[in-house]
């Protein structure tokens, strides 16, 4: 392990701004850690997701806007625009698209899947925003418009599964 990596680290476990901003941890992962930090949201859904949706509304816009200051702060501190490592963004967005969830494990795994396909591929406007927004909002703001279209397209499956079926 590299002097950064040990120094990321110890920042994790020891400075809350990093440890939240890093996942609880799951942005350290060497293998994908977008990816990870996406898993790593699931169980902190599942915590909330019984809460009707204006509260869980109200705790991803908390979560939005603690990002964007804690985000802006974590990657202002490393010296690096976005670091792979925040992964604060994934969760957000993950949780945008698990807004009125289905019931069932299915929905889970497809609404995950949809939010990596849009984070990665980053049609536009996602696109646009990871370009032209900097600081905690652009790392935040890319994953939310991700997630707003994993929302769509997932209330859009099973929607249409439930006329079909």
């Amino acid at each position: 392990m590299n002097e950064n990596a040990k120094d990321r680290l110890k920042k994790t476990f020891t400075n809350p701004f990093y440890f939240i901003a890093l996942g609880f941890g799951s942005g350290l992962s060497r293998w994908m850690p977008g990816t990870t930090g996406s898993l790593a949201a699931i169980p902190v859904y599942l915590l909330f997701q019984p809460l009707d949706i204006e509260w869980q509304l109200l705790i991803i816009v908390i979560a939005f806007a603690l990002g964007v200051f804690i985000c802006d702060w974590v990657a202002k501190d490393m010296a690096v625009k976005d670091p792979g490592c925040i992964v604060w963004d994934e969760f957000v967005g993950l949780w945008i698209t698990y807004l009125m969830l289905p019931p069932g494990w299915i929905w889970l795994v497809v609404g995950f899947l949809l939010f990596r396909l849009f984070d990665i591929w980053k049609p536009w406007p996602v696109s646009w925003l990871d370009r032209q927004l900097s600081g905690g909002l652009g790392i935040m703001a890319d994953d939310v418009a991700a997630g707003l279209y994993a929302l769509l397209f997932l209330q859009s499956i099973y929607l249409g599964s439930s006329l079909i079926g």
